[in-house]
């Protein structure tokens, strides 16, 4: 990933908004699916057909990652059902009463990026499911409360770590969240755990992902056969929820939201 911070002009932000607010528009149409007994496979023709609709392009259909010779992914949505932790492919897998499904949707509009991640529930999930995806959306919250302008990245990741822990789950490390523009993965790298007062201080114009994934048992993990999903080594579930935020002179916007 190119490390270089690209600040955003006020119209540029207004395309990653544009952007953004179509990965929320997919979302809500997904949601209306999602429910037991529907393939994976389903969910992903759906995103594909309204970002059809839209005049946006997926961007993780064909993208193969690091290095080249990695395998393309075949889907236009990653979806991770319980114990993985991200990457899960949208195959022939049907969901079950009790599931949870992450799901990250990345795409291009006008030459921006939107990209953003929901883990919901599938039907009724017990009652430690349910404090996962609680907890795991705190998370998310908590990180963005902190992402003021002046204040450094990495006090980002201590909040979100903090949180975490104090109500018994973990956060996984190795993958962090990044910047957002012209390409999918800009800087700057944002990590999910601390120690805070690291790192580059967050400034008006950047735009960036807030993406902690949580594990309701150890923060380790381990990549499948399939060449990308990454599940928990202790078979404990995993949720992620990510949204794209933007630092204006107004303060912090969510821009993978829909409109209150």
């Amino acid at each position: 990933m190119n490390q270089e911070i690209i600040l955003k002009s006020p119209t540029e932000i207004n395309v990653l908004r544009v952007a953004n607010r179509l990965v929320a528009e997919t979302f809500a149409v997904l949601e209306k699916a999602i429910r037991p007994g529907i393939q994976l496979r389903q969910l992903d023709k759906l995103a594909a057909d309204y970002l059809k609709s839209k005049g946006a392009q997926p961007l993780y259909k064909g993208y193969r990652g690091s290095p080249p010779t990695h395998p393309p992914f075949p889907g236009v949505i990653c979806a991770s059902v319980n114990n993985e932790v991200c990457h899960g492919l949208p195959n022939a897998r049907i969901l079950q009463e009790g599931d949870i499904i992450g799901i990250d949707i990345g795409l291009r509009y006008k030459g921006f990026c939107g990209d953003a991640c929901v883990t919901f529930p599938v039907g009724k999930i017990s009652p430690e499911a349910k404090r996962l995806l609680k907890v795991s959306e705190e998370c998310l919250y908590v990180g963005i409360k902190v992402a003021q302008v002046g204040r450094r990245l990495t006090d980002i990741g201590a909040a979100i770590q903090a949180h975490a822990e104090s109500n018994g789950f973990s956060v996984v490390e190795e993958w962090g969240g990044h910047g957002v523009g012209r390409t999918l993965h800009e800087g700057p790298s944002v990590s999910h755990v601390g120690p805070g007062g690291r790192g580059p201080r967050i400034r008006s114009g950047m735009v960036f992902t807030i993406e902690p994934m949580i594990n309701a048992g150890k923060a380790d993990n381990k990549l499948t056969s399939d060449g990308w999903t990454v599940v928990t080594k202790d078979g404990s579930l995993s949720a992620q929820f990510e949204h794209t935020i933007a630092m204006t002179t107004q303060g912090t916007e969510i821009l993978s939201k829909l409109p209150d």
